[in-house]
């Protein structure tokens, strides 16, 4: 069976960007509020930090259970695991996460500044400077027969998604312009041409797009 290279519960602005601008420690999302990008999911039964019982059913809780089924390894950029640039200054910093990461699997971090891998709970971090197809290479055989989860950020889904690597895509689309920032696309129709893609609008004024090959 084939291992597929999946984005889950990615979200995006109604103009296209992933993040704002001005990344920092206190602002992993720039000038972008993620309460706002992320309010679909956090109303969802199955929303990891839920602290009350209840919350919706339905697709977006589907989506949101559908981020760890079946996934071995995780890709992402480095923006997503920090906000430091350049070379590293810092070897304390080692994520947003605390000490027990949400991913519970190897996660290739794609940098052009190495650093030893090191290991957070059942998470270890391995640092990677390669291009998109040979980064998914070594992240399948780290994911034994599991899938990929490409979790971003957008720079990063563009690469692969240019490189022609992803095999399913989930996009939400939140009713909030940024402006600027990291984009992934100018519009989901540049897409079209390559995927089947289903249109989800919702009540919240979200609108999911999911594409697979």
């Amino acid at each position: 069976m084939s291992q597929l290279l999946r984005v889950h519960n990615f979200v995006v602005s109604s103009d296209g960007y992933g993040a704002g601008e001005g990344q920092s420690l206190e602002s992993p999302f720039g000038h972008a509020d993620p309460g706002q990008l992320m309010s679909w999911a956090f109303g969802t039964a199955s929303w990891p930090n839920r602290t009350e019982p209840g919350g919706s059913l339905g697709l977006e809780d589907h989506l949101v259970r559908e981020f760890h089924r079946n996934v071995g390894a995780e890709i992402m950029g480095r923006n997503k695991f920090g906000p430091q640039r350049g070379p590293w200054v810092d070897h304390e910093w080692v994520g947003w996460w605390g000490d027990e990461p949400p991913f519970h699997t190897p996660v290739f971090v794609m940098t052009h500044h190495l650093r030893p891998s090191f290991s957070l709970s059942d998470t270890t971090f391995h640092f990677v400077d390669d291009e998109p197809a040979a980064v998914l290479q070594q992240a399948r055989t780290a994911a034994h027969g599991k899938d990929v989860r490409l979790g971003g950020g957008a720079a990063t889904v563009r690469a692969f998604l240019d490189a022609d690597l992803v095999d399913t895509l989930h996009v939400a689309v939140a009713p909030v312009e940024l402006g600027r920032g990291s984009r992934l696309w100018t519009s989901p129709d540049e897409l079209y041409d390559r995927y089947e893609v289903d249109v989800v609008p919702r009540p919240d004024g979200f609108t999911h797009y999911l594409f697979w090959r």
